[in-house]
């Protein structure tokens, strides 16, 4: 099964070279990356130097530079224009995947009814923190959605079905209904795990949730769809399940969500009184560089034997 994948990078210098490494390192089996697409946009530091340079070692790597930065939607339709097989897996430029990803997240095509499947991503902030355990607790409550009704995210590979997607600050939500609309299933495959980081600061966090949501405001308003994990019922009901009944857990619960019902508000002030779109959004810029002391996966794997 051969796939096309495309990485979508803005000044990700901290994180590029390990990323392609980890691409390029991937154990496959039925499954082949025949070509490997990194779209720089407007990058000012870098990036593009290093992704070259990966290029120059091996001919599947091709860099595409977008001179001018258009908003990840513009760099995704490039990818789409250039990509040549059926499979495409898309990737941020601020993940790294686990070194079996890509073969767990293309084997599920071998069915023709998916269309799209999403990996489950694991944060490697610290989550004795406060901001640390809310993004856990954000991821956590998304895996647990997911595993009932399937949503796409951080990493995912589709069919190419289409040959470009509308201005969009919630790609991967906007391509799954594009998908599910013409009738292929979504499909969540847990065992695929990419890592990322979030915010390590509380203006970080709200800057990118309140994106977030104005997006899916924009994307409910525009294309009458919305993820699975919008849904605020779903999420209070395992947030009551998870709690911890010990202080700390209780408190930073507490304040986890606070902070995101405030970045919800945020969104929804930009989308319907401001009238602002993210289509080119702000990045928040704790985010960027998974350095993280040793490698997660060990912690991670130990921990997914007991779920």
């Amino acid at each position: 099964m051969k796939c096309s994948i495309g990485v979508f990078a803005y000044n990700e210098e901290k994180n590029i070279g390990k990323l392609l490494e980890a691409i390029l390192n991937q154990k496959t089996n039925k499954v082949e990356a025949e070509e490997i697409f990194v779209v720089a946009s407007g990058c000012t530091d870098q990036t593009v130097s290093i992704a070259k340079e990966f290029e120059k070692k091996d001919a599947r790597v091709k860099v595409l530079v977008q001179e001018i930065r258009e908003g990840k939607y513009s760099a995704i339709n490039l990818f789409l224009r250039a990509a040549k097989n059926d499979i495409l897996v898309m990737e941020s430029g601020d993940t790294i995947p686990e070194k079996d990803t890509i073969e767990k997240l293309v084997n599920v095509f071998e069915d023709p009814k998916v269309g799209i499947a999403g990996t489950r991503p694991i944060p490697i902030n610290d989550p004795k923190t406060f901001l640390g355990f809310t993004t856990h607790l954000l991821w956590d409550l998304h895996h647990q959605i997911s595993l009932k009704n399937p949503k796409a995210g951080e990493m995912v590979a589709f069919r190419k079905v289409f040959y470009q997607i509308p201005p969009t600050a919630v790609d991967e939500a906007c391509i799954e209904g594009i998908i599910k609309n013409r009738g292929y299933k979504i499909v969540y495959v847990p065992e695929a795990l990419v890592y990322n980081k979030g915010p390590e600061s509380i203006s970080d966090f709200l800057k990118q949730r309140r994106r977030i949501h104005c997006g899916h405001f924009y994307l409910k308003k525009t294309a009458g769809y919305e993820v699975s994990t919008m849904n605020p019922w779903m999420t209070f009901i395992l947030v009551l399940k998870n709690i911890k009944f010990n202080f700390r857990s209780i408190i930073f619960t507490i304040g986890a969500i606070l902070l995101e019902a405030w970045g919800k508000a945020l969104g929804w002030w930009d989308y319907k009184i401001k009238r602002k779109t993210h289509f080119v959004w702000d990045m928040a810029k704790t985010t960027r560089d998974l350095n993280a002391k040793g490698n997660p996966a060990s912690k991670i794997q130990e921990k997914l034997k007991h779920e």
